[in-house]
């Protein structure tokens, strides 16, 4: 068997927006200064808790609480008014080839939590395609390889059998630290020339076949 592990945010769905107007929507409820766009974006990935360790760095621990649970709230009212956060280009086909794929199990390890991550399943019809599901809920934040560590053993794949493909350096230094190869997509978050990764894609038609030859080259 081998797997294929996802990010979410900035990998197959585009929610900057999202993230962006509850991250200032958070600030705005505590009465703070609304953090810069390229710097919430730069963090995305991370774990709620972490992300505000860097964006209120002078803030006390039950400030970035409150923050975090605000920003929370937010992003919920804003799913609940029927803001959804679209899927990028390709990417629900690829996810489908690949499901349909012999010998193939599909992963997610993502910062969002088991909330917005169920819900994100259920918006674009993906529930029951993934085999393991890991969130910032039940681990330390990225880049900690706790997540994919995790899908490895819940699917019990070889780390040499198993592709990570992310779009932030958070999603490949996790990848590297649990001995996965990385593919990293060029349409999200960081730029895709910062990411230290085996392949690089530029379209999500490439996914596919980049991954047969990785995995190929792993049985050989």
């Amino acid at each position: 068997m081998r797997l294929v592990i996802f990010d979410v945010d900035g990998t197959l769905i585009d929610s900057q927006n999202n993230i962006v107007a509850s991250a200032e929507a958070a600030f705005a409820a505590l009465s703070l200064a609304a953090p810069a766009r390229a710097d919430v974006l730069r963090l995305v990935g991370l774990s709620l808790p972490e992300t505000m360790v860097r964006l209120a760095p002078t803030a006390t621990q039950a400030l970035r609480d409150d923050l975090v649970q605000a920003y929370k709230d937010s992003f919920r009212t804003m799913r609940l008014q029927g803001h959804d956060a679209p899927m990028f280009p390709g990417a629900r086909d690829a996810v489908l080839q690949l499901a349909g794929a012999p010998g193939t199990m599909l992963a997610i390890a993502t910062g969002k939590s088991r909330r917005g991550l169920e819900a994100m399943l259920d918006q674009h019809e993906l529930r029951g395609l993934f085999h393991s599901t890991q969130v910032a809920d039940d681990h330390p934040s990225k880049p900690h390889p706790s997540m994919v560590l995790a899908a490895l053993a819940e699917t019990g794949v070889d780390a040499r059998h198993a592709v990570m493909v992310g779009d932030t350096s958070f999603d490949m230094d996790m990848a590297a630290a649990a001995g996965v190869r990385r593919i990293a997509v060029g349409w999200g978050y960081h730029a895709p020339e910062l990411l230290v990764a085996d392949h690089h894609i530029s379209r999500f038609d490439e996914l596919a076949p980049i991954f047969d030859q990785m995995t190929e080259l792993a049985d050989g």
